[in-house]
């Protein structure tokens, strides 16, 4: 039976960075990363200039009921072909990527504690918060790198969507969380706890 973490926060929050540090800390084998961004519903159908204007920090833009049957199959021993979303195209791929069951599963993103059903899959859920001024600057930096947008671009799409939809969406959903971890892939004492917990829980396991 595979051991199920959540991990959320805002947009830019560091959960990725919590997410590689854990990583790198536990056997390879033995984990599998299930991003909630690969869950994007396929926009394909629209013209280029619509998918660009996509709110990704609303619920309804991913395919929740996908990704629920995706952890239940890891669940039960079951591989699964995870989708491939692009951000630059706002398409998925006719690829997908082959995940086998791990004994440690995590889903990472942004609204992965706002769905109930996807909650009551996870043993641990886990929220890392950070500043806002912080979030932002992250934001842009990865905007403008990976997602090929220009400041003014990312800047009206903060104001616009991404602030509003943490305060809506993603905020609230701390109430959820069993840990909550300051300061992102900073606060080293969380991470270790963290670590700890599926440390012990994976040497249960061989027992």
């Amino acid at each position: 039976m595979s051991f199920i973490i959540g991990i959320a926060g805002g947009t830019g929050s560091g959960k990725t960075t919590v997410v590689k540090k854990i990583v790198a800390r536990l056997p390879k084998n033995e984990v599998a990363i299930i991003p909630q961004d690969s869950y994007y519903r396929d926009s394909g159908h629209l013209p280029l200039e619509e998918r660009q204007e996509i709110n990704f920090d609303h619920p309804r833009s991913l395919e929740f009921r996908l990704l629920i049957e995706h952890i239940k199959r890891l669940k039960e021993g079951k591989a699964i072909e995870q989708p491939i979303y692009s951000y630059l195209t706002c398409t998925r791929s006719d690829e997908t990527i082959f995940v086998s069951p791990k004994k440690v599963i995590i889903i990472e993103g942004i609204l992965i504690l706002q769905n109930a059903q996807l909650r009551n899959l996870m043993d641990i859920k886990v929220f890392v918060d950070a500043d806002s001024d912080d979030r932002l600057m992250r934001v842009i930096q990865r905007d403008l790198v990976e997602r090929g947008r220009s400041v003014s671009k990312v800047l009206d799409r903060y104001e616009k969507t991404v602030k509003p939809m943490h305060l809506q969406f993603i905020e609230p959903t701390k109430k959820y969380a069993d840990i909550i971890i300051p300061q992102g892939g900073e606060n080293k004492v969380g991470i270790d706890i963290l670590t700890s917990i599926l440390e012990k829980n994976l040497r249960m396991d061989k027992k």
